[in-house]
C-alpha cells in the first residue's frame, strides 16, 4: 500500500537476512547431521513421495506473482522470464539442500511437523539456534503474506477492471501508484481464512487449485501457439483437438492407473504411449503464432509433459480435496453465472449497453 518501490526494498533486506539464516541452517546441517538418518531414504515409496509433492506444490504459487507484476516492470518481456526461471531455479536447490539437512539431523520419524528445525536444532544441542531459525521462520511467513497480498491484488484489480466485483476495487492510489483497496480486500480476506481454517484443508483446496491452473495454463498455450480464428484450418483444427484429448485422456488413464494400485506395466505403458503419440501428432501440426520476444522453448513437448505431470500429482491429493475443489468451483460458478456474465458482457459491449440506454430514454421522453 505504500507502493511497490518501498515494499521491494524491505522485501530485498528481510530477504537478505532470511538468506543467510538458510544459509546457516545448511551449513549446520550438514556438519552435524548423519547418513544414517537417510536410511530407508525412500520410507513410503514413490506413492509417498509422489503425495508429498502434491500438497507441496501451493508453495511454488509465489513465482507467478512475477508475472503479476508486468505493468510496474520497466522491461517486462527481458526482466519477467528471468525473474521466473532464476529464482524459480535457486529456491528449487534451497528447498532441496534445507530438506536434506533436516532429514540428516534428525531421523523422518522424528521431525516435529509443527517446528521442524528449531526441534532439530534443540535436539543437536544448539538451544540458541532454535530461536533464531523461529524468527527467520516467522519473517518468512510475513514475506509470504506481503508478497502474496501484492499478487492477489493485482489479480483482484483484474477482475473489478471486468466488473466481476465493485469496480471501486480497481483504484489505483494516485500517490503511491497501487491498487490499495484491492490489497485490503486480499489482506484481510486472507487473514480470515487462515484464522478460522486448518493448514491441512488450505493446502489440499490450494495445491488442487494450483495444479488445476497451471494444466490450464499450459492448455491455454498450446491453443495459442496453435490456434487464430480465421487463420487455422478447420482440419488442422481438427487435428489440434484431437491430440490435445489424447494427450490429456492418457494422462488421466496414467493417474487413474496409479490411484487404483495397479501393479502391471501395460497399463502404463499403453497411457505412456497415446501420450507420445498425441504430443508428436501435435508437434507435426503447423504453428499458427510464434513468441516476438521470449517463449516456452520445446513446444509441444514441455506444455505437454506439465499437462500429464499437473494431472497425475492432482490424482495424489486424495478424495476430500476433490470434494472440497468440487463445492468452491460450484460456489464460484454459481456466482459467475448469476452475476459475472452479465456484469463482463456489459463491459465488453459498452456501446450495446449505451444504445439501450438511449432508447429507455427516448421511450421514457414519449410516454411523459
Amino acid at each position: 500500500m505504500t507502493g511497490t518501490r518501498r515494499t521491494s526494498i524491505l522485501n530485498w533486506v528481510s530477504s537478505i537476512v532470511s538468506a543467510a539464516v538458510i544459509l546457516f541452517i545448511i551449513i549446520v546441517g550438514f556438519i552435524h547431521g548423519k547418513t544414517s538418518n537417510l536410511v530407508p531414504f525412500f520410507p513410503f515409496g514413490a506413492g509417498g513421495v509422489f503425495r508429498a509433492a502434491a500438497v507441496v506444490y501451493w508453495s511454488y504459487t509465489g513465482f507467478d506473482m512475477v508475472a503479476n507484476m508486468a505493468e510496474e516492470t520497466k522491461s517486462p518481456s527481458r526482466d519477467i522470464p528471468l525473474g521466473l526461471l532464476g529464482s524459480m531455479s535457486m529456491i528449487t536447490v534451497v528447498y532441496c539442500l534445507m530438506a536434506l539437512a533436516l532429514s540428516m539431523m534428525v531421523k523422518y520419524t522424528e521431525v516435529d511437523i509443527n517446528a521442524a528445525y528449531s526441534v532439530a536444532f534443540e535436539g543437536i544441542g544448539m538451544n540458541w539456534a532454535k530461536y533464531l531459525v523461529g524468527i527467520c521462520a516467522l519473517k518468512g511467513m510475513t514475506t509470504s503474506m506481503l508478497v502474496g497480498s501484492l499478487g492477489q491484488s493485482r489479480y483482484t484489480t483484474q477482475i473489478a477492471r471486468a466488473h466481476m466485483i465493485p469496480p471501486w476495487f480497481a483504484l489505483v492510489h494516485p500517490k503511491t501508484g497501487t491498487p490499495i483497496y484491492a490489497t485490503l480486500l486480499t489482506t484481510i480476506t486472507s487473514c480470515i481464512l487462515a484464522l478460522f481454517t486448518s493448514l491441512d484443508v488450505l493446502s489440499s483446496v490450494f495445491s488442487f487449485s494450483t495444479l488445476s491452473i497451471f494444466m490450464l495454463m499450459a492448455i491455454a498455450l498450446l491453443v495459442r501457439r496453435y490456434y487464430v480464428t480465421g487463420v487455422t484450418l478447420k482440419y488442422d483444427l481438427a487435428k489440434f483437438l484431437l491430440c490435445l484429448f489424447i494427450v490429456i485422456g492418457s494422462s488421466i488413464g496414467a493417474t487413474i492407473l496409479w490411484s487404483t494400485d495397479e501393479k502391471g506395466w501395460v497399463g502404463y505403458a499403453v497411457t505412456g504411449a497415446l501420450w507420445l503419440l498425441g504430443t508428436s501428432g501435435m508437434a507435426l501440426l503447423p504453428k499458427q503464432r510464434l513468441p516476438k520476444v521470449w517463449g516456452v522453448p520445446l513446444v509441444p513437448w514441455v506444455p505437454s509433459l506439465s499437462i500429464g505431470m499437473n494431472i497425475f500429482l492432482i490424482g495424489s491429493l486424495g478424495k476430500m480435496a476433490f470434494y472440497r475443489f468440487i463445492i468452491c468451483s460450484a460456489v464460484m460458478l454459481i456466482y459467475y453465472i448469476l452475476a459475472g456474465v452479465h456484469a463482463t458482457y456489459d463491459m465488453a459491449h459498452p456501446d450495446q449497453q449505451e444504445s439501450i440506454t438511449e432508447e429507455g430514454k427516448e421511450s421514457s421522453a414519449q410516454v411523459l
